[in-house]
């Protein structure tokens, strides 16, 4: 997530130059991490500047690992840091079954499928402080609906029986 995002696509009439603000200069670059259940979004966590190993595993044990419960399933992507030796020993301490995804497949990952919404309301929205954009993604996770998230399980080819 950053500060400058701006819409990739607009409306004029025909014959028209679209007009539209764009941001130049310094942006600030944050990451946002979340869970995604069937019934919602949860572990939300956003981060200022890129991830890295030790904060992905910070992320883990003290917000992740919290909203666990023993027999959930955890799907990663294969991401290096997602892989960590004490990244898997925290989430199989906690009673949860990890499934890393094999590499370059993000259509078997259902939360991409809300990032890539995030990441267009966050466009639209056009935030350029940090706290501006907190607040817009916060917004978003309150109309982020329980029928939505099953909806992207199922997208993926998740079952849930």
């Amino acid at each position: 997530t950053k500060t400058n995002m701006a819409p990739l696509r607009g409306w004029a009439p025909v014959g028209q130059r679209i007009k539209a603000k764009v941001p130049h200069g310094h942006w600030k670059t944050m990451t946002f991490l979340a869970a995604l259940r069937h019934d919602g979004i949860t572990a939300p966590w956003l981060i200022d500047g890129p991830i890295n190993g030790e904060r992905f595993r910070l992320y883990i044990e003290t917000v992740l690992v919290p909203t666990l419960k023993p027999g959930d399933i955890v799907v990663m992507d294969n991401l290096g840091s997602h892989k960590g030796k004490a990244v898997r020993r925290t989430i199989r301490k906690a009673g949860a079954k990890l499934i890393l995804l094999p590499k370059y497949s993000p259509d078997l990952n259902p939360i991409e499928q809300f990032f890539a919404k995030l990441k267009h309301w966050l466009r639209k929205a056009a935030k350029r402080t940090a706290e501006t954009v907190c607040q817009a993604i916060g917004e978003i996770l309150n109309r982020t609906t329980p029928a939505e998230c099953s909806n992207y399980f199922a997208n993926a080819g998740y079952d849930r029986r």
